[in-house]
């Protein structure tokens, strides 16, 4: 899964001298939590989160009256409070590797760039979400199970010719190796006939492999 195909195009950005008052109320106006900053070529030299901004802000205890805190928020730059350089991704980069690189790096969003390093989109937390819900076929119902299989070739073949038998739509299919040399598949069908047809087809699976769990 490309991230080109998950990525925001339509990215809020903001250039090194950008005011902090400025940036809060873009975040505000656009329900927004990160804003790259890129320069006048349109490469990427920094990004902005929520964080940042709430971090650099007068807290509620301060002794600063409204113009005084009005005047600071105005000179405060969006260079001054950005992370430089920040983590990028490119859109042939794979959904998977953005995750990683959010996971690895405690990031919720990374910004897209072409070969020269201009911004063409932004992936977040919440496009991983949306990707992940769509490969497991979440949205669209139907029978979900869990099997344990010896990881090894062929394996997974009389699973998908029980699956035929059944009539079984396929929707999903995941498959995760573990260390005991177990795989985990997680299969995702719909259109079998009545509960009984979901029955047999459990108690066939069961007899190929251990059934870890079988949900709606």
């Amino acid at each position: 899964m490309p991230v080109k195909n998950w990525m925001t195009t339509d990215v809020v950005s903001v250039g090194p001298d950008t005011s902090l008052l400025k940036v809060g109320k873009l975040m505000k106006d656009h329900h927004i939590r990160r804003i790259p900053v890129v320069d006048e070529q349109g490469q990427v030299v920094g990004i902005i989160s929520d964080r940042d901004v709430r971090d650099a802000s007068p807290s509620k205890a301060t002794t600063l009256d409204m113009y005084e805190m009005h005047y600071l928020l105005a000179e405060l730059k969006a260079k001054n409070i950005m992370t430089a350089k920040p983590i990028t991704v490119k859109p042939t980069d794979t959904v998977e590797q953005a995750a990683l690189i959010m996971l690895d790096n405690k990031v919720g969003g990374l910004p897209v760039v072409d070969d020269a390093g201009k911004l063409v989109g932004i992936i977040s937390d919440h496009d991983v979400f949306k990707a992940m819900v769509d490969i497991t076929g979440a949205r669209l119902g139907g029978l979900q199970f869990a099997v344990e299989l010896p990881d090894q070739p062929g394996t997974a073949r009389p699973l998908f010719d029980l699956l035929r038998a059944h009539n079984a739509r396929i929707l999903s299919v995941l498959t995760v190796s573990n260390p005991d040399g177990n795989r985990h598949m997680f299969v995702r069908v719909r259109d079998l006939e009545n509960a009984q047809s979901e029955q047999d087809l459990i108690d066939g699976v069961n007899k190929l492999g251990k059934v870890l769990y079988c949900q709606h």
